[in-house]
Parts: C-alpha cells; structure tokens; sequence
C-alpha cells in the first residue's frame, strides 16, 4: 500500500504539473502571441518554476532527499520536453537548447516549493502563487520585440577581386562539419546559387537537408559589398516561430599586401524569451554558418 501511494504521488506530480504546462502555454497562445508566435519569457521560466512547486506539493509526504528532488525533477522536466514534441511540434535541436532552461528552473521551483510547505504557511503559499500569476500575466501583455546583428571575419590570401565570384554564389561544400550542432542534425549550409550578377537579382542559400533561403540582392558594388535580404525562409520546425532571418551581407576589405578580409554580417529577430538565453545559441549557430561558409569561399579562392 505504502509503495502504491509512493507511486501515485509522484505520477500525480508529473500528470498535473505538465498538463498545467500545456493548458497556460494554449493559453497564452490564443490570448497573446497568436499575432506574432512570441514565445514568451514567462513560458520558460515562471512556468517551469510553477511545474516545480506543483512537483512539490504533490510529493511533500514521500520525505524525498535532496538529491532524489532533483532527479524526479528533471524526470517532469523530460515529460515536459517529450509533451512539447508530440502536441507543440518542436523540432529536435529546439528541444536539445530548451532543455536546459527547463530542467533548471523546475528544480529551482521544486526546492522553492519545498521551503515553502516547510513554513506551513498559507499566507505565504498564496502569496508566492499571486506573485507569480502576476509576473506571467505581466509580461504577457508585454511588446516583445528583439533584433540583433552577429559579424564575423577571416584573412583570404587572395586579392577583392579573386573572391567576389565565390562570395555571391559557390560551389557544394564538400568538407566535414565541425560543430557540434551540425554534427546531431542541424542543417548547414551546402551552396548557393544566383539568377544574376546585379542588383535586384535573385540568389538562393542551400542547406544540407535541401532546405533554401530565398534572397534578394539589394546591394551589389562589385569587389567591395554584397548585401542581401531574406524573402523567404524554410517552414522547419528548429526555426519557424522562433527566429526570422532578416538580411546578410558580405564586406571585401583589401588589405594591400595581397591579402583580403572577408567580413560576414548577419541579421536576425528572435521570437522567444528570455533573450539572455536564446540569444546566445542564435548567435553561436548563425557565428558557425558564417564561418562554414567564409572557410569555404577562403578555400576556394585560395586555390587558384
């Protein structure tokens, strides 16, 4: 009797937190960022922290120790993960970022939940639960609006004018991936190709998985700058809804000792929160594609 009860709490605890998880994330949703598809802060952090406390009360009379909180925590945090593939259709490496954010702050909420049903104190209990209510409905209502810019730069033992062919449109990438994200299932970029070498013409950025960024060239001064927007990007599930790539753009620098430096400008606006976190992946992944791509113009035109 005592192990079924022991089983039924825990299950308990995971069943409510995560199908409360669900239901405010739907929520929020319809009532929020249905016009733009903002994920918002809240959704990862004072959600999970919710999760947490909700774990808690439900397993407040298996005495747990410290180290069994936070290995049933990130067993709930799992659950939320694996929900959040079957019913929200987030794709693989999304899942791997989110992760980490999930798991900590549903340990977090779990110990806080703890604290607080030490204390036996209902005012206390409800005010912790008002506050949080009131920080989710808060920043929901918020504008969430994030823009950033990541710039990269190699040395090309090449003049302006060997590489400026390579730099608007190349050739497949042949060599090996070497980070890590790429490597697990992340698409890399594979080729490019244009409709033309002028201004207003139409070039297209090919992934590895045959996934294309449609461009347009809106700046072509020729050895010096090549500027582009983004028209139209895939419908994959690592990144519609979450980030939009807005423009890229490659820089020539003639360094005057028969070297050039190749600067690669990319811009982009980022529709989940809190940026502090998702920022720094996007800027790692978009830092990896420049690279992958400005080592492979360097080869190309190296080799003359």
């Amino acid at each position: 009797m005592l192990r079924k009860s022991f089983n039924f709490s825990l299950l308990a605890g995971f069943l409510f937190s995560n199908l409360l998880a669900l239901f405010i994330i739907g929520l929020t949703g319809y009532f929020f960022t249905n016009r733009d598809g903002v994920m918002i802060y809240s959704e990862f952090v004072i959600l999970p922290l919710l999760m947490g406390m909700i774990n808690s009360w439900f397993w407040k009379s298996l005495k747990l120790s410290s180290k069994a909180v936070v290995g049933y925590s990130c067993l709930s945090g799992l659950t939320a993960i694996l929900l959040s593939f079957v019913f929200l259709r987030e794709g693989f490496i999304c899942l791997i970022i989110v992760s980490p954010l999930v798991f900590c702050f549903i340990i977090i909420g779990a110990f806080i939940g703890r604290m607080i049903l030490k204390k036996q104190s209902q005012k206390l209990n409800v005010s912790v639960f008002s506050l949080m209510v009131v920080l989710f409905i808060t920043d929901a209502v918020q504008e969430h609006h994030y823009e950033h810019m990541v710039a990269d730069e190699i040395i090309i033992k090449a003049s302006p004018q060997e590489i400026w062919r390579n730099v608007v449109s190349f050739e497949p990438i042949q060599h090996r991936n070497s980070y890590w994200l790429f490597n697990i299932g992340m698409p890399s970029p594979a080729a490019t190709t244009v409709t033309g070498y002028y201004k207003g013409a139409g070039r297209k950025c090919i992934f590895s998985n045959g996934y294309i960024f449609d461009e347009k060239i809106v700046t072509y001064n020729v050895n010096r700058n090549l500027t582009f927007d983004i028209i139209g990007q895939p419908k994959d599930p690592e990144i519609m809804g979450h980030i939009d790539i807005l423009k890229g753009q490659f820089i020539l620098k003639d360094n005057g000792n028969g070297t050039t430096t190749l600067i690669g400008n990319s811009w982009y606006k980022l529709h989940v929160f809190p940026t502090w976190y998702y920022d720094m992946w996007a800027e790692s992944i978009t830092r990896n594609v420049h690279l992958r791509v400005m080592e492979h113009i360097k080869e190309l035109s190296e080799t003359r």
